[in-house]
C-alpha cells in the first residue's frame, strides 16, 4: 500500500506540474545543437539536441529564468512563467552572427546535403568559409554513406588533386595535395597521426586544408601542399545510432556500429561508441587484411561555462603487405609500368609473411567561457602506433628479375601534443576582431628494432610459382644485422592570428608562429652513441585578405602562407643548415549562392620552396642548401543542388611542379611523387524525395588523371599510365534502414599508385544498415 501511495503521489505531482521547452536557433535561422541552457532557479542545465530542442520537466508553477550560453556570443537570460499542466514554450534565435569555433556548430544545408563547409579547425577561429582567406574542402559522412566508401582512399576520390592514394605496407595512407605527398596526420585540429590503417567508421567528415599551413598547425602535421584533418563523430543529446553490414568481392565482410546515449537525467553527460570489424582478401593470388577498431567518446557539460570532451581511437590489424615495386633503373631508358611484364594480380609473398599493427589515440579537450568575449581551450592528444612482423618490398635486379626485400621486427611511434588557446571575439572602435593566441608543445618519440633481409632473385615475367615463406625469411634474418635505435624531437611554439573586420565585407588576417625545435638525434642502442642532435628557431607568417563582393554569397580572397621543415647538418664549409621554407601566394573566389544550392571555390596558387638540401656535386660526402622547387596550379571545386533530390560534386586540379635548382639529373623536371598534372573528379546522385518510392536513389561518378611518374630523371623514367575510373550505386534510404549496392571501377581499369601498387579491379559492394 505504501509504495502505491507514493507512486500515486508522484504521478499526481507530475500531472499538476509544468514544463518549459523550446528551440534554439542560430543567427541565420538554422537549429543550434549542443548549446547550454540553464534553469537558474533550479541550478539545472541541459544541452540542446541535434534539432536545437531542449526541455525542463516537473516544474512547480512560478516564474523562471533561462540562461542561454553559446561560446562566442553574449550570455542571454530569458524570463518565463510556468503554469500547472500547461507547457511553456520558449524559442530563441541568436542576435549575433556567430559560428562557434569551440562548440563546432555547423551550418545545416538541407538543400545541398553534401556541402558542409563551416569548420572550427581551418583557422581555429569562428570564421565562415566565405570569410576564410584559404581553400579547404569537406567530405561529410552523408556522402561517405551514399558512396559506401569503406576506406580513406575511397573517400579521397571526392577531393580535387588527391590522386590515387599511396598505401604503405602497414596500412598507412598518403594523398596528394598541390603536388606534394600529404598524410592524414591531424585529428580534430591537433595531432592524431597513425602509421597504420585508419578506419572511417568514426568519421563525421574529412577536411582537406590546402596550402602550407605551418603557422597554425606546425611543421610536424602539415606539408607544403596542406593537410588532411579527420573530424570525428561527437556525442549528441539523444538516444540513437545504427548498425550496418557490408559484403562484397574477394570475401569482403564489414560490420559497423554507432551507438549514442545520454548518461544522466539532465543530459549533460553524453556517450557515443563507434566500432568496426573488417575482414577481406586481396584480389591478387595471395594477401589478406583483418582489422577491428573502437572509438568511444564522452562529453560532460560541467556547468554553463565549462565543458569536457574525451575520446579514444583504437585500431588493430593483421595483414600482408601490399605490392611495392621498385623497378630496375640501370637500363637508363623510358618505360611504363604497364609494359614491364610485372603481373598485376600476384603478391610475390605468402600469407604467413604478415604484420600486425596497433594504434591508440587519446584526445581530451576542455573549454571554458571566461567572459562574453574570451574563451579558453585546452587540448591534449597522445598518439601511438606499433608495427610488428614482416613488411615487404619488391626490388628489380634486371628488366625481368627482382628480389623480395623483407623488414622484420618492431617499430614504435609515439607523439604527444598539448595546446592552450585563448580565443577572443570583440570590438575595437567598432571593428570586429577574432583573435587566437596559442601555446603548442609537440613531442615525437620513435624506436626501432628490426632487421632487413633480401631473398634470392626471381623472374617476375615467368608463370613459375614463387615461394617465400616465414621460415625462409626467419633463417635469413637470424644472420642479419639488426637496426636497434631510437630518435625523437620536441617543438615549442607560440602563435597568434587575428582577423580584423575593416568593414563588414572587408577582412584582413595577420598570423605569426614562433617555433623552437629540438632534434634529439639518433641513438644507437647497441653502441649507446647519439648523433645528429641540434636546435633550430623559425618564424612562420600568414596573411590573408577577403572582400565579400556580395555579402555572405560571393567573396574574393588572397593569401600568403608559409610552411617549413627543420634541417640538420652543415655544408663542406661548416655552415649549418637552416629550415627549408615554402611560401605560397594564392588568389581566388568563393561562392555560396541560391540558398546554399551552389557552393564552390576557384583559386590559383604559386608555392616556392627554398633552402632545399641537395648533394654537393663537387664532394659527394657533403650537401648544399640551395635547392628549390616550384609548384603552381589551379583548383576548381563545387557542390550543387540544381533541383530537389539532385546533387553534384565536381572538381578539377591542375598542378605544374618542377625542381628549380637541384642535382643535374632531376633539375627542371617534375618530381616523381607529384602525381598527375591534371586530375578530375565528379559525383552525381539523385534521390526521390516524395511519394511511394521516397528514399530510392542512384549515383554515378568517376575520376580521371593523366600520366605521372614513379621515376623521372634525365637518365631513366618509369611512367604510370593515365586512367579513368567510373563508379555507380543504387540505394534506398528509409527512416529506419538504409541499403545500397556499389560497383567500383566499372570498366575494370588498371591503375597504379606512385609506389606502383596495383589498385582494385572491378569491385561490387552491398550494404545494409538499421537505424534506431
Amino acid at each position: 500500500m505504501l509504495p502505491f501511495f507514493f507512486g500515486g503521489l508522484g504521478w499526481a505531482f507530475a500531472q499538476n506540474s509544468g514544463s518549459i521547452s523550446g528551440t534554439l536557433k542560430q543567427y541565420n535561422g538554422d537549429n543550434l545543437s549542443e548549446a547550454t541552457i540553464e534553469l537558474i532557479e533550479t541550478h539545472k542545465h541541459t544541452l540542446t539536441d541535434q534539432n536545437g530542442n531542449f526541455s525542463f520537466n516537473e516544474l512547480p508553477e512560478g516564474d523562471y529564468h533561462l540562461k542561454i550560453q553559446v561560446i562566442g556570443s553574449n550570455e542571454k537570460i530569458v524570463g518565463v512563467h510556468v503554469k500547472q499542466n500547461e507547457p511553456a514554450v520558449v524559442n530563441y534565435q541568436l542576435e549575433k552572427e556567430n559560428i562557434s569555433v569551440i562548440q563546432e556548430i555547423t551550418l545545416s544545408t538541407v538543400t545541398n546535403k553534401f556541402s558542409k563547409k563551416e569548420s572550427p579547425y581551418v583557422s581555429k577561429l569562428p570564421l565562415k568559409n566565405i570569410e576564410t582567406p584559404q581553400v579547404y574542402l569537406s567530405v561529410p559522412k552523408e556522402l561517405i554513406q551514399e558512396q559506401i566508401a569503406v576506406n580513406l582512399g575511397s573517400i579521397s576520390k571526392n577531393i580535387p588533386g588527391s590522386g590515387i592514394p599511396m598505401l604503405a605496407n602497414q596500412g598507412r595512407v598518403t594523398f596528394l595535395s598541390r603536388g606534394f605527398t600529404t598524410e592524414p596526420m591531424v585529428r580534430n585540429g591537433i595531432s592524431g597521426f597513425a602509421y597504420t590503417t585508419i578506419d572511417p567508421a568514426n568519421l563525421e567528415k574529412i577536411e582537406a586544408i590546402k596550402g602550407p599551413s605551418a603557422t597554425l598547425f606546425g611543421s610536424n602535421l602539415s606539408t607544403y601542399g596542406g593537410l588532411f584533418n579527420r573530424v570525428t563523430k561527437k556525442p549528441y543529446n539523444g538516444f540513437g545510432g545504427e548498425v550496418s553490414y557490408t559484403a562484397g568481392s574477394w570475401n569482403y565482410n564489414r560490420f559497423t556500429a554507432d551507438i549514442n546515449t545520454p548518461v544522466n537525467k539532465d543530459k549533460t553527460i553524453l556517450f557515443r561508441l563507434n566500432g568496426a570489424a573488417t575482414y577481406q582478401k586481396s584480389f591478387q593470388d595471395l594477401g589478406f587484411s583483418n582489422a577491428i577498431s573502437m572509438a568511444p567518446s564522452i562529453s560532460y557539460q560541467i556547468n554553463d561555462r565549462l565543458s569536457l570532451l574525451f575520446d579514444i581511437e583504437y585500431g588493430h590489424e593483421k595483414a600482408t603487405s601490399v605490392v611495392r615495386f621498385n623497378p630496375y633503373l640501370k637500363s637508363n631508358k623510358v618505360q611504363s609500368i604497364a609494359d614491364m611484364g610485372f603481373p598485376y594480380n600476384r603478391l610475390f609473398g605468402s600469407n604467413d609473411i604478415a604484420y600486425e599493427t596497433e594504434m591508440m589515440n587519446i584526445f581530451a579537450q576542455m573549454n571554458y567561457k571566461i567572459s562574453d568575449y574570451w574563451t579558453s581551450q585546452t587540448v591534449f592528444s597522445r598518439a601511438r602506433s606499433t608495427i610488428d612482423g614482416y613488411i615487404t618490398a619488391i626490388n628489380g635486379t634486371s628488366d625481368t628479375k627482382a628480389s623480395l626485400q623483407v623488414m622484420k621486427g618492431n617499430t614504435n611511434f609515439i607523439a604527444t601534443n598539448i595546446q592552450q588557446n585563448f580565443i577572443g571575439d570583440f570590438q575595437i572602435s567598432g571593428h570586429r576582431n577574432r583573435l587566437i593566441i596559442g601555446l603548442d608543445y609537440y613531442n615525437n618519440a620513435n624506436s626501432f628494432d628490426r632487421v632487413t633481409v633480401t631473398g634470392a632473385p626471381f623472374d617476375f615475367t615467368s608463370n613459375t610459382p614463387y615461394s617465400a615463406n616465414q621460415s625462409t625469411i626467419d633463417n635469413l634474418a637470424s644472420s642479419g644485422t639488426p637496426r636497434i635505435e631510437k630518435n625523437g624531437d620536441n617543438s615549442y611554439a607560440i602563435y597568434a592570428s587575428d582577423v580584423f573586420n575593416i568593414t563588414d565585407r572587408f577582412l584582413a588576417m595577420v598570423s605569426l608562429r614562433a617555433d623552437r625545435y629540438q632534434n634529439l638525434g639518433v641513438t644507437d642502442i647497441a653502441k649507446n652513441v647519439n648523433s645528429g642532435d641540434y636546435w633550430q628557431t623559425n618564424f612562420s607568417p600568414k596573411f590573408g585578405l577577403v572582400y565579400q563582393v556580395v555579402k555572405d554569397k560571393v567573396s574574393i580572397f588572397g593569401n600568403y602562407m608559409n610552411g617549413f621543415t627543420n634541417k640538420g647538418g652543415s655544408d663542406i664549409n661548416g655552415n649549418t643548415f637552416k629550415p627549408e621554407q615554402a611560401n605560397q601566394k594564392e588568389i581566388g573566389i568563393k561562392g555560396d549562392l541560391f540558398g546554399h544550392k551552389l557552393v564552390g571555390t576557384v583559386s590559383y596558387y604559386d608555392i616556392d620552396v627554398k633552402n632545399m638540401v641537395r648533394p654537393d656535386p663537387v664532394n659527394n660526402l657533403y650537401s648544399l642548401q640551395d635547392g628549390g622547387q616550384r609548384s603552381k596550379g589551379v583548383e576548381v571545386e563545387f557542390t550543387a543542388n540544381p533541383f530537389r533530390g539532385f546533387n553534384i560534386i565536381a572538381g578539377y586540379a591542375y598542378n605544374d611542379s618542377k625542381m628549380t635548382k637541384a642535382e643535374e639529373k632531376i633539375n627542371g623536371l617534375r618530381p616523381a611523387l607529384s602525381g598527375p598534372s591534371n586530375l578530375y573528379n565528379l559525383w552525381m546522385s539523385y534521390q526521390i524525395m516524395a511519394g511511394e518510392l521516397k528514399g530510392l536513389g542512384v549515383g554515378f561518378g568517376g575520376n580521371k588523371g593523366n600520366h605521372s611518374f614513379h621515376t623521372n630523371t634525365t637518365t631513366a623514367k618509369v611512367i604510370i599510365p593515365a586512367y579513368t575510373t567510373l563508379d555507380a550505386t543504387v540505394f534506398y534510404d528509409h527512416k529506419n534502414f538504409r541499403a545500397g549496392i556499389k560497383v567500383n571501377n566499372l570498366t575494370n581499369e588498371k591503375t597504379w599508385s606512385v609506389r606502383l601498387t596495383p589498385q582494385n579491379p572491378t569491385q561490387v559492394l552491398g550494404s545494409i544498415a538499421y537505424k534506431f
